[in-house]
Formats: C-alpha cells, structure tokens, sequence
C-alpha cells in the first residue's frame, strides 16, 4: 500500500497486479482433472517392460501373433527355406511351386526324381513337419504332389480346338 502523499513504486504495483490476479482465479471455478483414458502406468522395476527397447525379432513376433499372420508366416517360410526344410540333396532336383488348400505341389528336374520324389512323400512330409511345427489350426502342409517337367505347350489362351495343332497350317 501506498501513503497517499508518496508516488507508487514498480513494486507496489506489481504486488496490486499479483493480488487482483489472485483474487480473480479465487473467484473462478475450479477445474476438474480428467484423467486420459488408458492404462495406469506402473513401474517394470528389474525386469524389461512393454515400453522399454525392443529387439526387432520379438517385436516382429508380436506383429505376427498379433495380427495373427502365423499360418501366413509359415507358409513363406516353406518356399523361403526349402533348401534346409528338405535338405540340400533333394532341393537341388526339385522345387516348390504352389501350396493351396494343404497340399504343396513339388515341380522334380526329371521324371526319374519325380519317381522318387513319390516315393519319398511320407518322408519329406514329416521333414516339413518337423520345420515348422504343427499350428493350433492343424499343418500347412497335409498333402505332397510331385510333377515331372512338363514339355512346352503350343496352348495360346483359355480355349483350345481340338485338332492337330500347329501343323495344320503348312499343308
């Protein structure tokens, strides 16, 4: 307070400012804190948390089971790893070209290792069985269909005329 005689000092005046600001947010209501929906964050302690850094494997492994890409996963995996599922003997003669429904069809270099690629269906099933795991929706891979190569085809298209071909046209 100032004496009425005296002028007011910078300070005088910024201690009036001061109790008028306080008696303005006095007057007002008061705010009430809405807490952000989520989660209550708690400690991890030792022990890492969700928050705390990653390897990228484990997070890669979340996405899957999160997203629920395992079966996808794993059917990648048979043609991503077919040379060690198999073993390096039999991949250098054949390859995988398809996998629908369970059953993986298996294109051999020869109609000899065709042959005994069949034979050896049971065994190469159980190695890929053995590679990836069963899942809880049962095995990728149920069936084994092996082709031998096939010769070039003169089919052009969907529709075909029964006929001799090609040949016709020279006479």
């Amino acid at each position: 307070m100032t004496e009425p005689g005296r002028p007011a000092r910078p300070s005088d005046i910024a201690r009036a400012a001061l109790d008028a600001a306080r008696a303005a947010s006095a007057a007002r209501p008061k705010p009430t804190r809405r807490r952000v929906a989520g989660p209550r964050r708690s400690w991890t302690g030792a022990h890492p948390g969700a928050d705390d850094p990653q390897t990228l494997g484990a997070l890669v492994d979340s996405l899957v089971s999160h997203q629920d890409w395992s079966e996808r996963t794993k059917v990648g995996s048979v043609f991503g790893r077919w040379d060690a599922l198999v073993g390096a003997d039999i991949a250098a003669h054949c390859s995988p070209q398809s996998l629908s429904e369970g059953e993986l069809t298996v294109v051999a270099e020869s109609t000899a290792w065709a042959t005994q690629l069949r034979m050896m269906a049971p065994t190469i099933l159980a190695k890929l069985h053995g590679g990836l795991g069963g899942g809880v929706g049962g095995d990728v891979v149920t069936r084994l269909r092996v082709v031998g190569p096939t010769a070039p085809s003169w089919k052009k298209g969907p529709r075909t005329v029964r006929g001799r071909g090609p040949r016709d046209t020279y006479g």
